[in-house]
């Protein structure tokens, strides 16, 4: 079945909005693995505005699941932080500075070197890599020549797409991790994924290894308590 691994950057958010520790970041990381999540995901900006370097390598001491942190390679103190920590999986995203959030994968080709290169360094540490991909085939084909274990379908234009189209809007997605299937690449997605069309996402792709999903999933946590939207999550996935 498919991981949720749940991104606690909101979290974060509304912690800072008070400059104190109330909702406390770390208990609620716990508490999601303990409600049943199989992963944290988070996403350090070099502002800090939500997770600060420092809640990264508090998580990391204490964290039981997979650690998942996303961010931009070319910040060398991302880099740094990555290789400091050491979590089970590092999501290379091509964000450029002051980004409100991840909007698009990378140009693989255009970039080639430069990933092949940062993929490397992660590697060479032990740590799994994943690099946020659009769902086109010369992008899949050209995250694979960089070395990359996995990539992450950027979902957005599915969830925008879904509710007047499903089958329209998860149809390159099928082609895309496909063909990364047969790469031999594993394939991750998140952005925009919520209780709506998380069902049908994996029913059509079941070989999903991992989604990653925070805002929605926060949003409805306000509503049905945070333990009961994991499992409402989890469900989701169940093919």
């Amino acid at each position: 079945m498919t991981r949720l691994s749940v991104n606690i950057n909101k979290i974060a958010t509304l912690r800072n909005s008070r400059g104190e520790n109330n909702p406390d970041l770390i208990k609620v990381a716990l508490d999601v693995e303990a409600f049943g999540a199989e992963g944290i995901t988070v996403h350090p900006r070099p502002d800090e505005r939500h997770i600060r370097y420092s809640d990264v390598r508090e998580l990391m001491s204490v964290i039981k699941t997979e650690f998942n942190i996303e961010g931009n390679c070319r910040e060398e103190k991302f880099i740094q932080l990555v290789l400091e920590v050491k979590p089970e999986q590092v999501t290379l995203v091509p964000d450029a500075e002051g980004q409100l959030t991840s909007d698009h994968g990378w140009d693989t080709l255009k970039h080639h070197d430069y990933l092949t290169e940062m993929i490397s360094v992660f590697k060479n540490a032990g740590i799994r890599t994943s690099i946020f991909c659009n769902p086109d085939n010369q992008m899949v084909e050209g995250a694979a020549r960089t070395g990359t274990d996995r990539i992450e379908l950027y979902t957005a234009s599915y969830a925008k797409q879904f509710k007047s189209n499903p089958a329209s809007a998860i149809a390159d997605f099928v082609t895309a991790a496909a063909l990364a299937k047969n790469l031999g690449l594993g394939i991750n997605a998140g952005h925009d994924l919520d209780m709506d069309n998380l069902n049908y996402l994996v029913q059509q792709i079941p070989y999903i290894d991992e989604v990653s999903i925070g805002h929605a999933l926060v949003c409805d946590a306000l509503y049905y308590g945070l333990e009961n939207t994991i499992q409402l999550y989890k469900r989701q996935l169940t093919i």
